[in-house]
């Protein structure tokens, strides 16, 4: 079975210290690895407004982690702490290797295609071939009206 990448969002309540924060962070990331994925990065995007109020915050840390794993465990074990963490108030999780795999097969077609595709004149040379072509075909036309 081949690897699958994770995107997991989470956001915490503004009412944490950054060691809380931290605490929290490193205590999912722990669950993550116990549960047999490989923990790629952690990106901390600190304290943000919210699109929205959630519940009484209008404020968040948000957290981005990237996951590799070969099954979805340890994405379905963190996003049940997540329901039951309290200073979780927000999370999302979305698998990106199905869209990395089909942008890569996209490009892989482009790339077909462009190839098949015969290169046009550029330079100054050929273009003068076609003109003059076109020229000398034009005043046969004329003739036979």
């Amino acid at each position: 079975m081949s690897m699958r990448r994770y995107e997991v969002v989470f956001v915490l309540a503004p009412t944490l210290t950054e060691d809380e924060v931290e605490q929290a962070i490193e205590s999912f990331t722990k669950t993550a690895r116990d549960k047999g994925a490989e923990v790629a990065s952690v990106d901390k995007w600190g304290k943000r407004r919210l699109a929205f109020r959630v519940g009484k915050h209008s404020d968040g840390f948000y957290v981005v982690m990237t996951l590799n794993e070969e099954s979805g465990t340890a994405v379905t074990e963190l996003e049940r702490r997540f329901k039951v963490t309290d200073s979780v108030i927000r999370f999302l999780s979305v698998r990106t290797d199905l869209a990395l795999k089909r942008a890569d097969k996209f490009k892989k077609e482009r790339e077909a295609r462009r190839q098949k595709r015969p290169a046009p004149v550029r330079d100054r040379a050929g273009r003068q071939e076609m003109e003059d072509a076109l020229a000398a075909a034009e005043p046969a036309e004329k003739q036979e009206e």
